[in-house]
């Protein structure tokens, strides 16, 4: 039914049409004469024949139509209706149902009020001696058209309001069966959207969960490799170079594949693909989009050495916190001192902004402390996964994070000379080692590296 509704609504009024005309022609083909051309009804049987065509495409050209015959007929240009084809003015009704099945709300009631006077326009022309002498019906009084409209004229008016009501009916209730339909399918179309989003949060929910589980056991698990890598390192000095190395790729390893696996579970969404993540060649353009919002000063020192992936991406994320809580706290056009220090056996972040006079001198947000993954609390785990340390904390009248991530593998030598400046009395060496103790957010040590 409903393929067939649909069809209909675009062909069905040039069908009718043809059908119309069709059958008008066949009925009168004995009164026709010699044909179309000397038929007085030609006229009024295109017209409507037009209307009833363009009723679902054009409804203002249909009613177009009806107005002009109608008015041509007051005119006295076209013939006015005998009794043998009065009804071709039926045509402009089934125009109306077309119009009130296929057209907007607004269309729908212009053409109802343009109907009734169509209804007034049609009886007068049937009635009255100077037009169409009662058509037949009623014998021809030329009295003038007050009598005869007093005592016909409200029943022939409202026959032909019952006619076109019932047309405009049968067009209504076509147009609110089809709209109930769609009705139908838009609710059956939300139910399932609503289960399949239903689906995709229990989903994603599921996916969070684990991901958040497979990062606590990753987390503690590849933690305690490092650690005790690094333990076991630190307190055999004496043992061969190659145990020495194997404990330190060990810990680096760990280090490394924590961070990695941290990376790929921020990283999937919700079709599970893992998107492209930061590195450390965005941050050029990532200080260019916070230009116009902040005043960065940007600087660099030393050569740059080949970081990893995680590493990269944990710079990055910090560099682009300490920016947001700038301008989060200090607002638009804060100062901003930006420097990446290669100099060293690992990179060292230094990151200064002016502190608001209505913050005080304590942390610019200290709720975000409590949110892990945000705030300082996150910068400072990942620079720890990635194998270094950070310190933040007022300096003066700035704001002062101090980040250090270690390039990697280290030799032992270098170890050894770490170590040996460090149980040197009274020395304090520039940089701690990375996976040291010490290197610890929290610690003593570390905290002298948040004044630089």
């Amino acid at each position: 039914m409903e393929p067939l509704l649909k069809v209909l609504r675009h062909w069905g009024a040039p069908a009718a049409a043809v059908l119309f005309f069709t059958l008008w022609c066949v009925a009168e083909a004995g009164r026709m004469g010699p044909g179309l051309h000397t038929w007085e009804g030609t006229w009024p049987l295109i017209l409507m024949t037009a209307a009833v065509a363009c009723a679902a495409w054009k409804p203002y050209a249909s009613l177009g139509c009806t107005a002009g015959l109608l008015a041509g007929q007051l005119g006295y240009a076209i013939p006015a209706m005998h009794s043998n084809h009065w009804a071709i003015y039926v045509g402009a009704f089934v125009a109306l149902a077309f119009i009130q099945w296929t057209a907007r709300r607004r269309t729908r009631f212009i053409a109802a009020a343009a109907n009734v006077v169509f209804a007034g326009a049609m009886t007068f022309l049937m009635l009255s001696w100077r037009y169409g002498n009662g058509v037949g019906w009623f014998r021809p009084l030329f009295m003038g058209d007050r009598w005869m409209l007093q005592d016909y004229g409200w029943q022939l008016f409202s026959l032909l309001l019952v006619i076109a009501a019932a047309c405009a009916a049968a067009g209504l209730l076509l147009a609110m069966y089809q709209e109930r339909g769609s009705l139908f399918r838009a609710r059956a179309i939300a139910q399932t959207s609503l289960r399949e989003a239903e689906v995709d949060l229990i989903v994603e929910q599921e996916r969070t969960r684990i991901g958040r589980d497979l990062h606590d056991v990753l987390a503690h698990s590849l933690a305690v490799i490092a650690a005790q890598a690094d333990g076991t390192r630190y307190l055999s000095k004496d043992q061969p170079r190659a145990v020495l190395n194997a404990l330190e790729n060990i810990a680096t390893s760990a280090r490394s594949a924590l961070v990695d696996a941290q990376r790929v579970i921020e990283g999937v969404h919700d079709d599970g693909m893992v998107t492209p993540q930061p590195r450390l060649s965005d941050v050029g353009p990532l200080v260019a989009r916070m230009q116009g919002s902040l005043e960065i000063e940007q600087s660099e020192s030393g050569t740059p050495a080949e970081l990893s992936a995680g590493q990269q991406l944990a710079v990055f994320r910090i560099i682009q916190e300490c920016l947001t809580n700038a301008l989060k706290h200090g607002g638009r056009g804060t100062a901003v001192r930006l420097h990446l220090d290669w100099s060293g056996p690992g990179l060292t972040l230094h990151a200064a902004s002016g502190i608001p006079e209505t913050t005080g001198r304590d942390s610019p947000d200290p709720t975000t402390e409590k949110r892990v993954g945000r705030g300082l609390a996150g910068m400072r785990e990942r620079a720890h996964l990635a194998g270094g340390w950070m310190t933040s904390g007022p300096d003066g009248e700035q704001y002062r994070v101090t980040v250090f991530i270690p390039y990697g593998t280290r030799s032992a030598d270098a170890d050894a000379a770490d170590a040996a400046a460090s149980a040197a009395p009274g020395a304090e060496p520039d940089l701690v080692p990375a996976g040291s103790p010490a290197a610890r957010p929290g610690m003593p040590l570390a905290e002298a590296g948040d004044r630089g």
